[in-house]
């Protein structure tokens, strides 16, 4: 099983949730999530040809926090344009070479949905921004086929089948357990009255871009959330 979670975001027309499974499927991926999905016929698409199985088991999430909870590298698929992006810029022609350095742990490719993308805070939430290419004129893409041409791009690695081969490395951390380490984080700045010009929602973005290029292990995120824990202890 690969582990490459796709997750779709607000996604409207069931017949491209459908399109996008079909892709999934015919490149070996399985594990779909939707976000927020239009109800209640988000499962029912004639496109999803072969992929009635992924349709099925696709998973509801209610916001995107809780799609990205058990991940350890998020990539979030926009077109850029119009956007001030803050984090590290992925074209898809590399993508399999940015893959090579993330974490240890599942990855998951956020794709927002058909008529506007993903917004601000979706893209701030994940780790990376992944681009694809196209003309200036042209820059945005069909949410069906910006899926089939990332899974496409990730099927030509030799080791496709084996993204992430357990037991190489410390266990990486998971979103959920970023997050908990971020809000414990937080809170020492707050009671310490550390003093920036960030907004608690910005700070926890800045922490959320320093751990996704630092390739923490699950223990030594544990440390600092008991150090920063035990500062704040002590603090009034």
């Amino acid at each position: 099983m690969n582990p490459v979670t796709i997750v779709l975001v607000r996604p409207r027309d069931p017949n491209n949730i459908g399109a996008c499974a079909r892709a999934m499927g015919n490149f070996g991926l399985s594990d779909l999530r939707v976000v927020d999905p239009y109800e209640p016929v988000w499962r029912e698409s004639v496109s999803a040809v072969g992929a009635g199985d992924i349709m099925r088991q696709a998973i509801k999430c209610a916001t995107l926090d809780e799609a990205l909870q058990d991940t350890s590298f998020s990539l979030a698929a926009t077109a850029i344009k119009n956007r001030e992006i803050k984090q590290e810029i992925v074209p898809l022609p590399v993508l399999n070479e940015r893959l090579q350095t993330a974490p240890q742990g599942r990855v998951a490719l956020v794709f927002g949905n058909e008529k506007s993308g993903l917004s601000g805070e979706d893209i701030e939430r994940c780790d990376v921004v992944l681009n694809i290419p196209t003309v200036s004129k042209q820059p945005s893409i069909n949410l069906a086929q910006a899926v089939i041409l990332t899974c496409y791009e990730l099927s030509r690695r030799p080791d496709f089948k084996a993204i992430r081969r357990p037991g190489k490395a410390p266990a990486s951390p998971t979103d959920a357990q970023k997050e908990i380490f971020i809000s414990s984080a937080d809170v020492l700045f707050e009671k310490s009255g550390f003093k920036t010009d960030f907004s608690s929602a910005q700070r926890k973005a800045l922490l959320r871009h320093m751990l996704s290029r630092q390739g923490l292990s699950r223990e030594q995120l544990f440390f600092l959330k008991k150090w920063a824990d035990k500062l704040a202890d002590k603090l009034p």
